[in-house]
């Protein structure tokens, strides 16, 4: 089964954009049901062609019962209901409906609850980032997957940003490539220190971090004196000079959406940043960063950064969307026990961000799917070591990229659709639809055919 992924913008009130997604060659469309703000292009659309989504939004009827502490908003630049209008248009033509599901990346709620969002070693926030060790937290996942299946009834689910997210992120007017921060130090600056993580982590890990982080001797305060291994209030926003908050060290689609803090090799969005691959010794950590540090001064990886608390670090993380996962799973299977579930994932540990951490596979999904939108190489070698964790039966997608810095030709992307292949990977999921010039559907529909 291929996938082309869309907003509810782009069909909603375009009585052409039905049949046009048909003819790509697609059983399936992935339609967003809950995502972030952006701001997207409609290139097709007959009353606009730009549009500024604000704050992420539910996309489905806000049902006040349904929900506990965090509830999602409803948007003003749809009908709050345009998922379901959606749907019905592109069931009409014989598409299936998969729910395109972004769960703990919301700037909205996080701004709103800023006692639930990811904080870094230094206490910094970040507002984008639930954090999914908080219950009320889990407690909005769960009501969102059980009100989207309830009320959406789509084909099949696909769970996004199903862990923690982490420092990267492709937000406002990014400033921070000049600090030269490595992909260590974008890993290091992914583990949350909230309230309710802190405690989960070996009592020296915070002091570990923040040294690793400024180069200095972890036994040494930053001033000098001897540390603390409690560290600062996670709560409490950190007064050192000169310190930033977030980086270009990741990889952003062109919506915004963060792929993980150990992302895909090779620049995926029309910047002006330059990517540089750098190298890991641990598998599927490959990152792109801005600049280079000193060798003799950073770490290389992130296990050289912990050292000997590595291990429990790592079990910490891992469980963080391990267990927000299987209650997810469970939910769906007790709301709508024959709709395939697809989860975006990374089988690196250290992953955050849209492709969350999946290092021993997951049984109780149907399709297991990579980012794609990097090094078609590393991508491949990603993809393999999906494959590796599958169960019999589970698919495998690759999730590619057919926008900038792509170019809009049909050899080139048949090309990498068989590299991906080759990799294991038995459907292609393909971003995105609704933003692709005609050129570009027009190669993805080439590519498609000649995969065939």
């Amino acid at each position: 089964m291929n996938v082309a992924y869309v907003y509810p913008w782009d069909i909603v009130g375009d009585p052409s954009a039905p049949d046009r997604l048909a003819c790509l060659g697609v059983e399936a469309v992935a339609l967003a049901a809950s995502y972030h703000s952006t701001r997207a292009a409609t290139p097709y659309h007959p009353s606009h062609r730009v549009l500024d989504v604000a704050y992420p939004a539910f996309y489905l009827p806000v049902r006040p019962s349904s929900w506990s502490r965090l509830v999602p908003a409803a948007p003003t630049w749809t009908p709050q209901d345009a998922y379901l209008q959606a749907r019905d248009a592109l069931k009409a033509v014989g598409l299936q409906v998969h729910a395109w599901t972004v769960l703990t990346h919301n700037s909205h709620l996080g701004t709103a609850n800023p006692d639930l969002v990811v904080r870094n070693a230094f206490g910094d926030p970040y507002p984008y980032a639930l954090c999914p060790a908080h219950q009320d937290v889990l407690e909005y996942c769960e009501h969102l997957v059980e009100e989207i299946l309830t009320v959406g009834e789509p084909d099949g689910l696909i769970l996004e940003a199903c862990g923690p997210m982490g420092f990267g992120h492709q937000s406002v007017h990014e400033k921070t490539s000049g600090a030269d921060w490595t992909p260590a130090d974008s890993d290091l600056l992914s583990l949350c220190f909230c309230t309710a993580c802190a405690d989960r982590y070996p009592a020296a890990t915070r002091d570990r971090v923040r040294a690793a982080i400024d180069r200095t001797d972890p036994t040494q305060s930053i001033s000098g004196a001897p540390t603390s291994t409690s560290g600062p209030d996670p709560t409490t926003p950190s007064n050192r000079a000169g310190t930033t908050t977030s980086s270009t060290t990741t990889t952003s689609d062109t919506a915004g959406t963060t792929i993980s803090s150990s992302s895909t090799t090779g620049p995926t969005t029309p910047s002006n940043t330059t990517a540089v691959k750098a190298s890991y010794t641990t598998a599927a950590s490959d990152t792109t960063t801005v600049g280079a540090a000193t060798p003799s001064t950073q770490p290389l990886t992130i296990e050289q950064a912990l050292g000997e608390l590595t291990d429990e670090v790592r079990a910490v993380r891992i469980n963080l969307s391990d267990s927000l996962r299987h209650r997810l799973i469970a939910v769906a299977r007790r709301t709508a026990p024959n709709t395939p579930i697809t989860l975006h994932a990374n089988p690196n540990p250290w992953a955050a961000g849209a492709f969350a951490p999946l290092p021993s596979g997951e049984p109780g999904a149907d399709v297991l799917v990579a980012n794609c939108w990097g090094d078609p190489a590393t991508d491949a070698a990603r993809l393999a070591q999906l494959k590796d964790l599958s169960t019999p039966g589970q698919r495998i997608g690759a999730y590619v990229l057919a926008l900038p810095p792509r170019p809009a030709d049909a050899t080139v992307l048949a090309d990498q659709l068989r590299t991906y292949a080759k990799a294991g990977a038995t459907e292609f999921h393909l971003y995105h639809a609704g933003l692709a010039s005609p050129q570009r559907l027009a190669a993805i529909t080439e590519a498609l055919r000649q995969h065939a």
